[in-house]
């Protein structure tokens, strides 16, 4: 089956080619709904239950990395719940972290200060927000920010 990209994807392998490096992809043991509306719905209650997702797997340390870029969805002003499963678990000490989001028209929403309270230790830098409906014709643009926070 050949499954179409996601933005989300799409924009973290333009920060790949861009400036090298590894992606993990989080993936949920309970998928989301294929229907937005629903998938709207799961989100926010999960999000005001500071639900926290079972992952198929989880990245054990970024110890190897300075730098990390945080990619995802802008549901509700920040990343999905299941984001947070795995960012909680990680030493964050002393790593350097950026934001993009792919979003339909909300920006960064709160991201950048969720991930400052989520990853202790980490110093935030300027995020990047892409719209959605952008997101395949963004390259140039997501790799000239991704150069700029390495």
């Amino acid at each position: 089956m050949n499954l179409k990209k996601v933005n989300t994807e799409i924009c973290a392998e333009f920060i790949q080619k861009a400036v090298g490096g590894d992606l993990f992809e989080i993936e949920t043991v309970k998928a989301y709904s294929a229907d937005c509306t629903t998938c709207t719905q799961e989100a926010q209650a999960e999000l005001r239950a500071k639900a926290r997702s079972e992952l198929e797997r989880y990245l054990d340390s970024v110890a190897d990395y300075d730098n990390v870029s945080v990619c995802g969805p802008c549901w509700w002003g920040t990343y999905p719940c299941a984001v947070f499963s795995q960012l909680e678990r990680l030493d964050w000490s002393g790593k350097n972290m950026f934001a993009l989001m792919t979003r339909k028209g909300s920006g960064l929403g709160h991201c950048e200060r969720d991930l400052q309270k989520t990853c202790k230790g980490a110093k935030v830098g300027k995020g990047l927000g892409v719209n959605g409906a952008d997101a395949a014709r963004s390259e140039s643009v997501v790799a000239s920010w991704a150069k700029q926070c390495v």
